[in-house]
């Protein structure tokens, strides 16, 4: 039997069956403390639990006492005989372990089993007849089940590794930046630990417990994730279990007066991309660095990436989740450069938007240069209505293998004072968490020009706008916005764009190749003058898209296939739909097709 059980069972026997025929002299219990006390020194499962909860030679006593109590019957029949209780209690501690010993106060409050929450001591009755139980967790470990404790919040912990050569003081890290698992890599070496348990700060007593218990058997330091500022709830227990080594880890770190009366260390993460070789580590040798991701973001790609067949782009894709799927629309890309028509100049200036996100790595890191104030991209796309601007959105996003989020306005904007701005938050902060193209369409109602305030509702009107100001600086990624009257937009949003592209209706020979581009190559397309509608009539590349599709559903209800005459009587109907004049004069001899 294990030296624990073996003086468990020596000190109970002896002061509560004195005179049975198994019963232990003074004599005994000694060979049993010595026994014990040397067995501390070994690797056993009782010996790791000592030492990882720090406890001193009485309070190893008391544990091996409640640990024998707890595991064998006899001993458990015997305290109850003697002390009419099923368990230990603290007048029965007093009394087996005598009184020069620490006894109840070895599962004192502030003591070291207790701040590892490890027992759970009653309050029904007189102090002296308060049970002492030895949490189930701490007995199934000493009996050599592993299985994590049951009451730990499972769906929100994970592990991570340092070198345990870190330079805090051992006892308290803070590690602020903006980027969560960096934050946890920092943290994990700065402290002195090598094995780290890290969730997010439990909202219970219970959780807290489990935690602070789960750490303590395994051995390992904590990393908790907080919002911003310390609940008294997490300085209690930060206070109380000061034998574990602590990582707090938060955006920009709690405020001073929150922090528990211990020494701390604070330690900032850098907010850099991941380096070559960290990248190398995460996805293995030869996967490209096709995407702009954070430290965070690569280890959710790579987890993703096992998912979805290996493929980095799909993983990308699917980083965004949440609040952005309920508030905008998810646009996967399927067109590429080929599908639109444009002049060299502005499809030079839709390149650069993909070059300048690809590069920006070299640009700044390597080559020096300032990303101030923040590595975002803004293009603005402005023109009339169906030039292209969400198409080309949609062509950079594919490019570049991410997903496009188009702004529902009616899911963002709301009359209440506040909740746009609320709206929006949500949007950036998730848009962060991904990665991701923002498109905001109709851009103007959004970033409009501020105006002199009259009333309340200039002044909140504005509040909105200098807000997005100040999200679109700190914002790191790609924002699109379009707009079909730029001449509303804010100046101070105009300042802040790095590409400007001006869409326009096409010219004759741009309009040709746009009415062939909308008609695919199994499309049965018989006879079409795609030179004499291009010269005829004047109409944007949405338009031209939707008389194509006019056409082609006439010549499926026909039973035909797709002709001139089908052709013209879509465009009539596009004309129709846009509130425009049919005359004779634009459709020449093919007027008596659509004169009905």
């Amino acid at each position: 039997m294990p030296a624990w059980f073996e003086f468990g069972r020596a000190v109970i026997v002896r002061a509560a069956s004195p005179d049975t025929d198994d019963a232990v002299d003074d004599e005994g219990v000694e060979r049993a403390r010595a026994a014990l006390l040397e067995s501390t020194e070994g690797d056993g499962a009782f010996a790791v639990l000592s030492a990882n909860a720090r406890l001193a030679p009485e309070e190893v006593e008391v544990l091996a006492l409640l640990a024998t109590a707890e595991i064998d019957v006899h001993c458990r029949r015997v305290v109850s005989s003697a002390y009419g209780a099923n368990r230990v209690t603290l007048g029965a501690i007093a009394q087996i372990m005598g009184a020069d010993h620490l006894g109840p106060l070895a599962v004192g409050p502030t003591s070291p089993l207790s701040r590892a929450a490890f027992v759970d001591v009653g309050d029904d009755g007189a102090w002296a007849d308060h049970a002492v139980a030895l949490h189930r967790s701490v007995v199934w470990s000493l009996v050599g089940d592993t299985s994590p404790d049951p009451d730990l919040p499972i769906d929100l912990t994970t592990f991570a590794t340092g070198d345990g050569d870190g330079d805090g003081d051992g006892e308290l890290v803070v590690v602020t930046g903006g980027d969560r698992r960096r934050r946890r890599h920092v943290g994990a070496l700065a402290a002195f630990g090598d094995r780290f348990l890290c969730a997010d700060a439990p909202a219970s007593d219970i959780e807290w417990a489990a935690l602070i218990r789960e750490a303590t058997i395994t051995g390992r330091g904590l990393i908790i994730e907080v919002a911003d500022e310390l609940t008294p709830m997490m300085r209690r227990w930060l206070t109380h279990a000061n034998h574990l080594v602590w990582v707090v880890s938060s955006r920009s770190g709690p405020p001073v007066d929150q922090m528990p009366e211990r020494q701390w260390t604070e330690v900032v993460a850098p907010t850099s991309e991941p380096t070559d070789a960290e990248w190398t580590d995460v996805f293995g040798p030869g996967v490209d660095r096709s995407h702009r991701l954070t430290f965070d973001q690569m280890y959710r790609v790579q987890r993703a990436r096992d998912a979805v067949g290996g493929d980095i782009d799909a993983a990308v894709r699917r980083l965004a989740s949440g609040p952005l799927e309920h508030l905008t629309r998810r646009i996967t890309p399927t067109r590429t450069w080929d599908d639109i028509v444009l002049s060299p100049d502005r499809l030079a200036l839709l390149r650069s938007v993909v070059d300048r996100y690809q590069h920006a790595n070299e640009v700044y890191d390597d080559w020096g240069f300032s990303a101030t104030p923040s590595r975002g991209l803004v293009a603005l796309f402005s023109g009339p209505s169906g030039t292209g601007k969400t198409l080309a959105s949609e062509i950079i996003a594919g490019a570049l293998g991410l997903d496009v989020f188009k702004l529902d306005l009616s899911s963002v904007v709301s009359k209440y004072i506040g909740e746009t701005e609320k709206n929006l938050e949500q949007i950036f902060d998730a848009a962060s968490a991904g990665n991701m193209v923002l498109f905001f369409d109709e851009a103007d109602s959004l970033f409009g020009k501020r105006s002199e305030v009259k009333d309340a509702r200039d002044r909140y009107a504005n509040i909105e706008v200098s807000y997005l100001l100040q999200r679109l600086e700190a914002y790191d990624g790609l924002v699109v916005m379009a707009t079909n009257f730029e001449k509303n937009v804010d100046e101070a949003f105009l300042r802040r764009i790095h590409v400007r592209v001006e869409f326009a209706l096409p010219g004759a020979a741009e309009r040709e190749m746009i009415w062939r581009t909308n008609f695919p190559a199994q499309a049965p397309v018989d006879g079409v003058d795609f030179a004499w509608l291009a010269q005829q009539f004047e109409l944007s590349g949405g338009s031209i898209r939707n008389a194509a599709i006019h056409a082609a559903f006439v010549a499926a209800a026909a039973g035909t296939t797709i002709t001139m005459e089908s052709a013209v009587i879509g465009v009539a109907r596009e004309f129709r739909k846009m509130g425009r004049l049919i005359k004779p004069t634009d459709f020449g001899e093919h007027f008596v097709t659509i004169a009905d």
